[in-house]
């Protein structure tokens, strides 16, 4: 028997019937999901702008990245590739970048929605509350080779490896855009980044004066609501300050009943954004957040407890952090920057963990020469883990403080200024569990005509040992052997090693006319040392009672393998009221065990977690009287462990906008069909839900 090497945290498979213990599942009970008296009766045909009359309507200004052309996108600047604000043009990497346009226009209402956009981001809802979001691939409740930031900071947790997307519920209105990065940034970033990363970055207050209301209600979004007020304390300093409030309702299970899914979150935050001098700034920002999420309760009958111990679950959440920022400009052409933050967070679940993480980090642009951009700098991150476990999962031991150092250097060279140029870097860093490790890159980009880019790139990235693969202890069964009970338990390595990658990546971006421009990109990923489960030696325990033996099994590097794949996305501007902006990825996994492993699962959870294939359509069209038409179709192909048949997701919008002062939309969500499963968690800490057809209203109110 093997485990699959995703699992990590949260839960067990299903196992044999237990002699020690037994698990059954048994779904808390809530109110019904009231009953939808109209639901919209059609999908929105993309070619249905193709009847309308361009010259009926008035003329407006298109404002997003989805109506330019590759040569306005050539010089838009991105800071999340090296740190610094570069233009696309010279920038060697799959860059895709969610605008706040992008955003109005999406219709999602949370962040894992807004990533369905991007080609090569595998994006899997598993209830209501949980989703499992990856880059190229290996995706799971907890994608560990996906880095996360907000404003620079790493939302990452180190216990389970990846990201809970559930509380990061910041306001969509404050986002000024989010880059998407496919492909490796360790080099910059750190470990982690090995498939991707993405970064959040949030509006200045200076951009989000005045107040805003924004309301939401439909059937599943039952009660959503932000309100905002931004002004200026004083000539030099802006602020905004925000509370926002979410009540969703629960998605049904497979047999049709109420999944246990449910769930709220509230938040206040606040930003204040201070010019000192014409060369000195300083950011503080910070929230609060606490909420709750239900998922089915589970009942333990175990040699350590009272028979049918009732297990709540009905996770508390809460957390929140503080942030400062100072920046200065030395001159035209150097600066540093000083980043300083405090977060924590607490989630009951199974595994019943509070963590705090202090982080300061320190970093120096400055031009040598007239041909060479040097950018370097260091990170100190503390990190304070305390857990209380429980039957199902526990850690050993069960509190830990960690510390990381890293420091990173890159030169940016230009072989022929404003055509040609060449990046070398390397970020070293020393954690807690491996010690030191080295991620280096080169990349190279060529733009010989302005509307042309390409760009070449070979990086090595590596994803670090999470807390629970070193220090991990779950049940996964039990069983009466010839001998007397017996145990199946998943045992953590600490001396687990980091997960290597070398990615070779090649990307070519034209512009074939003003109103047509493509991006392609295409990869290939050799990696190393790649998680495995392995059966080791049983061993015999007295406690707790009864003694019976353990059947263990335990973490180690043994599965090697490659991926390679292709992404491509375009933006065509059918006339100046439409445009459609298509993408598609491929990507093929292949992975082998080493000669010595006798795992068992892991080689098949890693090739069929994610899609072969999946695409994306999205349009906007302009109509009359301050209307606006947006649908967005997202097909995805079947996943082969476990099998989940593929689906195509519509959603559409009719907003209409009265003097940029208030707007009103209404909304369907997953329309092609009333219910469809996207992804099964196989470490058991997510129940999966079917995700249901919806329609909502938002009204939002600036003033």
């Amino acid at each position: 028997m093997g485990v699959s090497t995703k699992e990590q945290v949260g839960g067990t498979r299903p196992a044999p019937q237990a002699a020690l213990f037994d698990v059954r599942v048994r779904v808390s009970t809530r109110s019904k999901l009231r009953s939808v008296h109209a639901l919209l009766s059609a999908v929105v045909l993309f070619a249905l702008p193709l009847v309308s009359a361009p010259s009926a309507f008035p003329q407006t200004k298109d404002a997003d990245l989805t109506n330019q052309s590759l040569e306005d996108l050539m010089s838009i600047r991105v800071v999340s590739v090296s740190k610094e604000e570069q233009k696309l043009s010279q920038t060697a990497a799959a860059v895709f970048v969610i605008t706040a346009e992008d955003i109005q226009r999406s219709m999602a209402t949370n962040i894992p929605d807004l990533l369905r956009m991007v080609p090569g981001i595998d994006v899997a809802q598993i209830n209501a509350n949980s989703w499992a979001i990856a880059a190229r691939g290996l995706n799971g409740r907890f994608a560990n080779e996906l880095l996360v930031l907000l404003d620079g900071r790493s939302v990452y947790t180190p216990t389970t490896g990846g990201v809970f997307w559930d509380v990061l519920d910041i306001p969509l209105a404050d986002i000024e855009r989010i880059e998407v990065i496919r492909g490796p940034g360790a080099s910059i970033w750190g470990a982690n980044a090995v498939n991707g990363v993405i970064n959040i970055i949030t509006k200045k207050a200076s951009e989000t004066q005045g107040g805003l209301v924004d309301a939401v209600g439909g059937t599943i979004d039952q009660g959503f609501g932000t309100a905002q007020y931004g002004g200026n304390l004083h000539n030099n300093t802006s602020f905004r300050a925000f509370a926002k409030y979410l009540n969703a309702d629960h998605f049904p299970n497979a047999s049709g009943a109420e999944g246990g899914d449910g769930w709220g979150l509230s938040r206040i935050g606040f930003r204040t954004d201070t010019d000192f001098s014409s060369t000195d700034s300083l950011t503080f920002e910070g929230d609060l957040y606490r909420g709750r999420e239900g998922e089915p309760s589970v009942e333990i009958v175990s040699v350590v407890a009272p028979p049918l111990q009732d297990v709540e679950r009905e996770v508390n959440l809460g957390g929140g952090f503080l942030e400062a920022v100072w920046n200065h400009t030395s001159s035209s052409h150097s600066g540093f920057s000083l980043q300083a933050s405090y977060s924590e967070y607490e989630r009951n679940d199974f595994l019943g963990e509070t963590r705090g993480t202090s982080a300061i980090a320190f970093q120096h642009h400055f031009a040598w020469g007239e041909r060479q951009n040097i950018i370097w700098g260091a990170e100190y991150d503390y990190s304070q883990s305390r857990t209380v476990g429980s039957l199902l999962i526990a850690l050993d031991p069960p509190n830990l403080n960690t510390q990381l150092f890293s420091s990173f250097i890159q030169d940016e060279i230009a072989l022929v200024p404003s055509r040609a140029y060449v990046t070398v870097g390397v970020r070293v860093e020393h954690n807690y569990y491996t010690a030191f490790d080295a991620m280096p890159t080169v990349r190279f980009a060529w733009t010989p005509a302005a509307r042309q880019a390409l760009w070449l790139a070979v990086s090595e990235a590596d994803r670090t040992p999470a807390e629970t693969d070193a220090a991990i202890r779950s049940y996964l069964g039990g069983f009466t052997g010839p001998n007397g009970p017996v145990a199946l338990e998943l045992l953590g390595n600490p001396q687990f090693g980091n997960e290597k990658a070398i990615t070779y990546e090649a990307g070519y971006r034209i512009s074939l006319a003003e109103q047509f421009s493509l991006d392609l990109t295409a990869y290939y990923n050799s990696y190393r040392d790649q998680q495995t489960t392995e059966p080791a030696a049983p061993f015999f325990v007295s406690t707790p009672s009864p003694p019976h033996t353990v059947l263990p099994f335990v973490y180690a590097n043994l599965m090697n393998g490659e991926s390679y794949g292709a992404e491509v996305w375009a933006n065509w501007k059918v006339n100046t009221r439409w445009t459609i902006s298509p993408g598609y990825a491929l990507e093929q996994i292949h992975m082998h065990l080493n000669p010595a492993s006798l795992d068992t699962t892991s080689v098949a959870a890693a090739e069929g977690s994610s899609p072969v294939h999946s695409a994306q359509l999205r349009s906007h069209f302009a109509l009359a009287r301050n209307f606006s038409w947006d649908t967005s179709a997202y097909f995805v192909d079947r996943l082969t462990d476990p099998i989940i048949p593929s689906y195509t997701r519509v959603d559409s919008g009719l907003t209409w906008q009265w003097k940029n002062k208030a707007s009103l939309t209404i909304a369907g969500q997953n329309l092609a069909r009333d219910r469809h499963q996207e992804f099964v968690d196989s470490t058991g800490s997510a129940a999966t839900t079917l995700v249901k057809r919806s329609i909502y209203a938002e009204w939002a109110w600036r003033f």
